[in-house]
């Protein structure tokens, strides 16, 4: 059975028919040491066909096509011109030797080509590899080595698609840099507490914000020099008057130690970066905020930003987050208390990351288990609808943060909450209902600007003069037609008040009838009256 070799090299495709195979000896060292070797090996495998690609991009869709296991129509192309013919109910007298067996068996439903992979065939497709540039003679290796990379770049590149706004790692590595600012913050803050207390100690008493301790040390520098001149830039560093005044009447009567000019000058530098240090802390907490609300809206307003962040930090990426289940995520976190439990046997741990929400703190202590259980579950939810949504909405969140609510209030007052099913409803509802206004929104803006535009257009040409012909015309021909419809509107009020006047001397002669007959009848019967009598 003849057997050929399907390559799938960066310059194009290829195949190769192998001779004289020995069937029984296919998985020794010989054959595997044998490939190396070009004079053996060019005997047993040559060349059958070759089908350069076209452009780079074409090479970059064939290669996705080959990745995913599919036959493209240039591959099939090429195999039924090149292989022998597959006879109908007839055993075909050759195979079909691939790397990839998803390949080989799509191969084989669409054509019928029989199709192997095997260690035989990687070993033979190994060989074909590493002799490639001599079975193609105007192939040169430079050229292999540059489309091989041109390919693996785009290919990674293709791969590596990805929303720009939706990148979990920006995330990550934003809530590891504010731990670590945490630390650094507070470290340097102690350090210029201790620093700044050998001049000035009642200070450490009267401001214990580390952040404006560091202000107020910068700003005082020498408190033999502090006087009520300075109380009016301590109320604006402090915000408090009477905090400013007793700064200054500590300074008066201090113990500290004088410092020299140049021990000053440190002091007043190394507060100037921790300020620096905490006024960055600050901007990144904004960003991280910022960054949560376009990567995980629902997760963020169900949980709060910092803790989403951290599940996210800890799961490694938003889809792994996604891919837990809620019994992984309520513990994620505390791994270690639980393999400790396990090997003890004792209580596993209830939560993990998601017990600094609130929602855990609020619960009373006989209930803190189950609150987590259930705020895990409604986080899993949230996270599975944020990772795979095209939609960028936080009306799940929102829904989801409710029942949550609801949860709290059915343990405390046995109110029952309401279900998933109608949360999921009334979420999708209101959705629904804010794509509308924005739809709605964005159309009227567009036409505000198009009939503007218009208007400009037409008092442009008329004060440029310089409309033609057209134009004209048909400014011409709606000046008649609005002439016409004044003209007809004219006639139908002249028409319609001729009318009236006419209605009204009908009603008149009318009233005047009826005036008549009721006159003639009361003359009747008092002459009736008077013969009476």
């Amino acid at each position: 059975m003849a057997v050929y070799l399907l390559h799938e090299a960066a310059s194009g495709y290829s195949l190769f028919q192998a001779h004289g195979i020995d069937e029984i000896g296919q998985k020794t060292e010989a054959v595997r040491n044998s490939v190396t070797d070009l004079n053996r090996f060019g005997k047993v495998v040559k060349i059958a066909a070759f089908s350069p690609f076209g452009s780079a991009l074409d090479a970059l869709n064939q290669c996705n096509a080959v990745s995913e296991g599919l036959m493209t129509d240039e591959l099939r192309n090429f195999l039924e011109l090149n292989l022998p013919k597959v006879k109908e109910g007839k055993k075909p007298k050759f195979s079909l030797g691939v790397a990839e067996p998803k390949i080989g068996s799509h191969i084989f439903e669409e054509t019928k080509i029989p199709c192997q992979s095997n260690e035989f065939i990687l070993e033979l497709l190994r060989g074909v590899r590493f002799h490639f540039d001599r079975f193609i003679s105007d192939l040169k290796l430079t050229d292999l080595d540059k489309a091989q990379l041109g390919l693996a770049h785009s290919y990674s590149r293709a791969k590596v698609k990805f929303n720009v706004n939706r990148v979990d790692n920006m995330v990550i590595q934003a809530i590891f840099l504010l731990d670590t600012l945490d630390k650094d913050v507070n470290t340097f803050s102690m350090r210029i507490r201790e620093w700044y207390s050998w001049h000035f100690p009642e200070l450490v008493k009267i401001v214990n914000d580390n952040y404006l301790y560091a202000k107020v040390a910068k700003y005082i520098e020498n408190k033999s020099e502090l006087s009520e001149d300075k109380i009016p830039g301590l109320i604006e560093i402090l915000g408090d008057e009477d905090k400013a005044k007793e700064i200054v009447e500590a300074a008066k009567a201090s113990m500290g130690q004088d410092l020299s000019v140049i021990d000053l000058i440190n002091v007043k530098q190394f507060a100037q970066r921790v300020m620096d240090l905490a006024q960055y802390r600050k901007n990144l907490h904004e960003y991280l905020v910022n960054k949560m609300n376009d990567i995980a809206p629902n997760l963020a307003s169900l949980i709060g930003e910092m803790v989403g962040a951290r599940l996210i930090s800890h799961a490694g990426s938003l889809t792994n987050l996604a891919k837990c289940p809620s019994s992984t995520l309520q513990i994620l976190g505390a791994e270690k208390a639980l393999f400790r439990a396990l090997k003890t046997r004792g209580n596993t741990p209830k939560y993990g990351l998601i017990f600094h929400s609130s929602f855990i703190g609020r619960a009373s202590a006989k209930n803190k288990g189950r609150m987590a259980r259930y705020l895990a579950n409604k986080c899993s939810i949230a996270s599975r609808i944020d990772c795979f949504s095209e939609t960028n909405t936080t009306a799940f969140g929102d829904k989801l943060r409710e029942q949550v609510e609801e949860r709290l209030d059915f343990y405390d007052k046995g109110i029952a909450p309401r279900k998933n099913v109608d949360m999921m409803k009334a979420a999708i509802e209101s959705n629904k209902d804010v794509a509308s206004a924005k739809k709605s929104s964005k159309t009227k803006k567009s036409k505000g600007d198009v009939e503007p535009m218009e208007e400009d257009k037409s008092a442009a040409k008329a004060t440029n003069g310089d409309a033609s012909e057209e134009d004209m015309g048909t400014e011409k021909k709606k000046k008649k037609k609005e002439k016409r419809k004044s003209q007809e509107n004219g006639e139908n009020g002249i028409e319609s008040e001729q009318n009236g006047t006419a209605k009204k001397k009908k009603s008149k002669s009318k009233d005047v009838e009826h005036v008549g007959t009721v006159s003639e009848v009361k003359k009747k019967k008092k002459s009736k009256s008077k013969t009476d009598a």
